[in-house]
């Protein structure tokens, strides 16, 4: 039997600017920024500080739940914190411990042992290049060991999995890490280099350096083998000024390394919730989903972690011979039942899962004001134009195009007929006259119309637009700027 998640009441601490309010650890109050949202203090939550590896006391926080049955094999979750944070911080800034509540499982969150930042791999020349430009509160990394596995962080992880799972009744093929912004590149760094410990991992903010990802010859660089991954991003996130490739780059890089790792089909099944732009990409031997979500700054959204358990750590363990097994996870990976992304400048279009060819390239059309101003123009809108006989193709209606291109006739599968005349504002819809967004285009005998006025006319469908990418669904869907990229390089590379 699950156990019951309850929210406890908070006071919002909004005028506090620190990393991470010492406040917080009253029981009383919350934070709620555009990145980073708190919950109250976790009652459950204890601290411990013992000596794990090389001679340093390190320090951690478990959350037991209520629901923790020790007569049960039990998944562990080992949740790592933001840099200048700690193990109470990602606790208060996650949902963990409320999705432990219901589902019963421990979270362990433990501190970075170096001035709250963690011993990661590292371009190490570029780090010191650019350590001059962060803020003074920012301590600089440490040196790097030549091996991770020889990282104190690295080798204290592996011994607080081991006295977590002598201390409570935990399942070794249920053993998840999660990280936030710093957290997320040492749980990517973990997962690259001791995957075989875990059988998933996920992370929000920072994403690895592609430097450390692929070597000279573009192949992936990986010890670790083959895992479920998350990957959360946030639509207005900036990577780290000391990687060498930009935000766009840098995004894309991870997802194609995870996904050749798990031997992932290059199609995902996408799906909007509002903000959340998630792409679910199907492995022979993992699974990688992207979620970058909209209007978000660096950090991770309070449900992060519900998203993470319910989609893909819910669904997924190790064998005893250490092979990655996925079963159905508690909400299934499903696509949008109607989901279309047309790409400016590109023929193909992204169509409920599969690749469509359209007979001629999208582009952006402007309606324009301009009489009264003297011979100036004025942009009201821009309206995404696709050729008329595409729409109709997905939309199983029927087209007649006559006086050689410049008139068509369309019936729609339910029975309405529509006639479009090139350089008219209006058609006739049913024998009446009616407007549209703007005038219809013809060019090299190919009519064009805007893709949002027709879904939105006939058939009341939504429509997101971001970066050169229309985004068409049945439901209120807001497209992202790093699901744009992704989108975009999926319908123009073959």
């Amino acid at each position: 039997m699950k156990g019951k998640i309850r929210l406890r009441p908070g006071i919002p601490d909004d005028d506090n600017r620190d990393y991470l309010p010492e406040k917080l650890k009253d029981g009383i109050h919350t934070v709620n920024e555009n990145g980073n949202d708190s919950q109250v203090y976790p009652e459950r939550l204890k601290k411990y500080r013992e000596y794990h590896a090389d001679g340093v006391a390190d320090t951690w926080y478990e959350y037991v739940p209520e629901s923790y049955n020790p007569e049960e094999r039990t998944p562990l979750v080992i949740s790592f914190h933001g840099g200048l944070m700690t193990g109470w911080g990602q606790a208060v800034y996650t949902s963990w411990t409320h999705v432990a509540d219901r589902e019963g499982f421990v979270v362990v969150f433990p501190d970075a042992c170096y001035n709250r930042v963690w011993m990661l791999e590292c371009d190490w020349e570029k780090v010191v290049e650019t350590s001059a430009a962060m803020p003074p509160e920012v301590p600089m990394l440490p040196k790097p060991e030549k091996r991770v596995e020889d990282y104190h962080d690295v080798r204290k992880t592996i011994a607080l999995i081991e006295r977590i799972k002598s201390k409570y009744n935990i399942d070794s093929g249920r053993i998840y890490v999660q990280g936030m912004s710093m957290g997320n590149a040492m749980a990517s760094q973990f997962a690259r280099h001791l995957g075989h410990i875990i059988a998933g991992a996920a992370g929000s903010g920072c994403p690895t350096n592609t430097a450390l990802l692929f070597d000279g010859n573009h192949d992936i660089v990986n010890q670790g083998g083959a895992l479920n991954i998350w990957q959360s991003r946030l639509e207005l996130d900036k990577v780290p000024p000391h990687y060498r490739e930009g935000d766009k780059d840098t995004v894309l890089g991870n997802i194609e390394y995870w996904n050749r790792v798990n031997g992932c089909d290059i199609l995902p099944k996408i799906r909007i919730e509002g903000n959340n732009n998630l792409a679910f990409f199907e492995g022979q031997k993992g699974v990688t989903v992207f979620m970058d979500v909209k209007n978000r700054d660096h950090g991770q959204t309070f449900d992060d972690a519900e998203l993470i358990w319910d989609y893909l750590f819910s669904g997924c363990y190790k064998d005893e011979n250490g092979t990655l097994i996925n079963v159905a996870p508690d909400r299934k990976r499903e696509g949008d039942a109607l989901g279309i992304a047309i790409v400016e400048e590109s023929r193909r279009v992204f169509a409920n899962g599969c690749i469509e060819q359209m007979e001629a390239e999208a582009f952006k059309w402007k309606k324009l004001k301009y009489h009264g101003l003297n011979g100036k123009a004025l942009v009201r809108s821009e309206y995404f134009y696709v050729p008329v006989t595409f729409l109709a193709k997905l939309f199983r209606a029927e087209t007649e195009i006559s006086q050689d291109g410049a008139v068509v006739d369309i019936t729609l599968h339910e029975g309405s007929q529509i006639q479009f005349a090139g350089g008219n504002t209006g058609c006739v819809v049913d024998n009446r006259i009616e407007a549209m967004y703007c005038e219809a285009v013809v060019r090299n005998h190919i009519f064009f119309i805007s893709a949002e006025w027709f879904v939105e006319r006939f058939y009341g469908l939504h429509t997101s637009f971001c970066e050169g990418v229309l985004y068409i669904t049945d439901h209120k869907a807001h497209l992202s700027k790093n699901m744009a990229y992704l989108i975009r390089k999926i319908v123009t590379e073959e």
